[in-house]
């Protein structure tokens, strides 16, 4: 069995060109029940970085089960592949897999890739790391990981339940590898439902958070006060979403992301979406234009129009056919194209737009989608360090 040994953190720090420096050690665990009454800024206290700073790496997780997968699973991990070679020409790229399955995952993810892509044996059940990965925060000198304890979006004893006993584990598993500290958050959620600006506002729906798979017993205001302490956020903008009608109970970052502070990318559904998700889209724009951030600014919103379903290639109500649910790396936005001509190119250039020091880069993912999921959701960034003041 040809199983790439854990790297060592010397190792680690001689990984691609592009790697920036390990994590600081000793950062300080927050207690869930911290009542808050000044910034994070103004305490020093770890906050959630926006996606676009600087990164050291990218983590991704190949696909383990064909219970899940069946049939797709030659396809969505040729996808998961295709995503790590692109973010690999702009920054390293860490794939955890299964000790039995590394062999297979170095081949395939080994070829095409600029930095080189490693792969380690950190056992997974499936590819949604965004979700189960640790959510990074920093402050000048110090960084910590925060497990939001993963529970498979609560689907236990619903036609949505899948394993989940080795995504449950991976936080605490890949924060250890990495010589990172680890908080354990007083909520139970993902990273794709947490959606921060970097400067201390978060986006969330109400839906996947405040809901009784995940945080049953918590009102929405002890839900706020627990994602504050843990991810350093001021103020929380929550949108209403939509429960069980997804795995994930509609989480935001398919429906709204911040482009920069105070300015957000807000997914327009194209024709041919079931009119329940037009609603959500609806809601959502209301709530984000009445809405103020942190600071007090009021939003700018940039729409960003769907495909026609009817012109797409992917099939099925589960295809995430979602333009939003791209991922910004080093220099780059790695976004999905469905095979709608016309909708695929605007998209292209209102991201082009929207981030005009990044390479706009479009893939195929329809293996990826066909799972409901999409770029943002098979990857997690972790941050560089920021420099002490």
């Amino acid at each position: 069995m040809d199983v790439h040994p854990r790297t060592s953190r010397r190792r680690v720090l001689q990984f691609g060109a592009a790697a920036l420096p390990l994590a600081a050690l000793g950062s300080t665990a927050l207690p869930a029940s911290l009542a808050r009454t000044a910034s994070a800024a103004e305490t020093g206290t770890l906050r959630m970085p926006a996606e676009t700073d600087r990164h050291v790496r990218t983590y991704m997780a190949w696909p383990a089960l064909s219970s899940v997968w069946e049939t797709g699973l030659g396809a969505v991990r040729r996808d998961i592949a295709e995503v790590a070679h692109a973010i690999s020409r702009y920054e390293p790229v860490v794939v955890l897999a299964r000790p039995g399955q590394v062999a297979e995952a170095r081949y395939q993810c080994g070829q095409g890739a600029y930095y080189g892509i490693q792969v380690i044996d950190i056992p997974n059940d499936d590819l949604w790391i965004r979700d189960f990965g640790p959510t990074f925060v920093v402050a000048p000198g110090a960084i910590a990981g925060v497990d939001t304890n993963f529970n498979g979006w609560g689907k236990a004893g619903t036609a949505y339940a899948q394993p989940f006993a080795h995504d449950a584990a991976a936080a605490r598993t890949l924060l250890a590898e990495y010589e990172v500290n680890r908080i354990r958050a007083g909520f139970v959620g993902e990273g794709g439902s947490l959606e921060t600006d970097g400067e201390g506002t978060l986006l969330a729906t109400v839906s996947s958070m405040v809901n009784a798979n995940r945080n049953p017993g918590m009102s929405q205001d002890r839900v706020e006060q627990a994602m504050k302490a843990a991810l350093g956020i001021d103020k929380v903008i929550w949108v209403p979403g939509l429960a069980g009608q997804d795995i994930t109970d509609c989480h935001i970052d398919c429906l709204a992301r911040f482009i920069s502070p105070g300015r957000v990318i807000l997914d327009r559904p194209g024709p041919g979406v079931d009119k329940r998700w037009v609603a959500v889209y609806e809601e959502t724009k209301r709530a984000l234009q009445s809405a103020t951030d942190a600071h007090g600014r009021r939003l700018a919103i940039t729409e960003l129009p769907g495909p026609d379903r009817r012109e797409i290639r992917g099939r099925g109500e589960e295809f995430l056919s979602s333009y939003t649910n791209y991922y910004t790396a080093n220099g780059a936005v790695i976004a999905p194209q469905f095979g709608d001509g016309p909708a695929d190119g605007v998209a292209r250039a209102i991201l082009q737009a929207a981030y005009p020091g990044h390479r706009v880069e479009q893939l195929a993912i329809d293996g990826i989608a066909s799972g409901g999921g999409g770029i943002h959701c098979a990857t997690q960034s972790h941050p560089a360090l920021p420099l002490a003041v």
